[in-house]
């Protein structure tokens, strides 16, 4: 037998509550909806994360008003499943990250002072070093720097909070130029190993680049992951046009050739920078 949803005039957070408590009922739920574990529904969490940048890069606010309340489902998914087990619901949550925004923002919410934003970030990773080592120590385990690095990020973006955490006690090179070194240094062993033909070899090598081009873009203070998404964008624009030119001449770009497709390329780029 059916249930009416839950009414309409509850506060919007209590009654997505309710919603999700509904679905995951094991009598009167949705199956798919009490099926589904932590693990099961992660990688669905880090879609919504990308679907809510994805709207920001468009610069649609319609949309990101729809992809934050489906990241918000999945918040208030995971917190269902704990309160199932026991362990904690959304109130903790919601509680949890409270605490933690009054504990790091002592310059606003107590008396500490910054002299500058250089300073405060400083602070920010102060405290989260003693939040870390807390933790670790709770855990009944020494705390290393890199504990709490994610493994699921996206590759580049590890490579970054991992250089980044790693800078923070002196492993680091000094400039920009030492690490331009460095990946021409890794770059030649990546040529090495494909003049060799040792793919596996290759393989590590050209993680090897990777990482170094990481750490290069924190040197620089950029966001590897949004300048590769720009990059993309790019390629995506160029790549229209010449399938576009082609079809003006009557061709897919299967019927076309290198040479022919390299010049409509550079005549997107000309187009672009004129």
């Amino acid at each position: 037998m059916t249930k009416p949803a839950p009414p309409a005039d509850l506060q919007p957070i209590d009654r997505l509550i309710a919603i999700m408590a509904r679905l995951r009922d094991r009598e009167h739920g949705c199956p798919w909806d009490v099926e589904q574990t932590f693990a099961s529904i992660a990688p669905y969490t880090v879609e919504e994360a990308y679907e809510v940048a994805d709207a920001i890069e468009r610069g649609d606010l319609a949309d990101l008003r729809d992809e934050l309340g489906d990241l918000l489902l999945q918040v208030v998914f995971h917190a269902r499943m704990a309160q199932e087990q026991g362990v904690f619901d959304f109130d903790d949550v919601a509680r949890a990250i409270n605490d933690k925004m009054v504990r790091r923002h002592p310059h606003v919410f107590g008396t500490e002072t910054y002299g500058s934003l250089a300073e405060q970030k400083q602070g920010w990773e102060t405290l989260k070093a003693a939040e870390r080592a807390a933790k670790q120590g709770e855990k009944g385990r020494a705390a290393s720097l890199l504990d709490d690095v994610p493994v699921g990020l996206p590759a580049l973006t590890r490579a970054v909070k991992l250089s980044k955490r790693a800078a923070g006690v002196g492993f680091v090179w000094p400039s920009a130029k030492e690490v331009l070194d460095k990946l021409h240094e890794e770059v030649a062993e990546l040529e090495a190993e494909i003049a060799a033909g040792d793919l596996e070899k290759a393989r590590q090598e050209m993680g090897d680049v990777l990482f170094v081009v990481a750490n290069l873009a924190r040197t620089l203070d950029v966001d590897p992951e949004d300048a590769l998404r720009a990059t993309n964008a790019k390629f995506g624009r160029r790549f229209r046009h010449i399938e576009a030119r082609l079809a003006e001449r009557g061709k897919t770009p299967e019927q076309s050739d290198l040479a022919e497709m390299d010049g409509l390329w550079d005549e997107a780029k000309r187009a672009e920078k004129g």
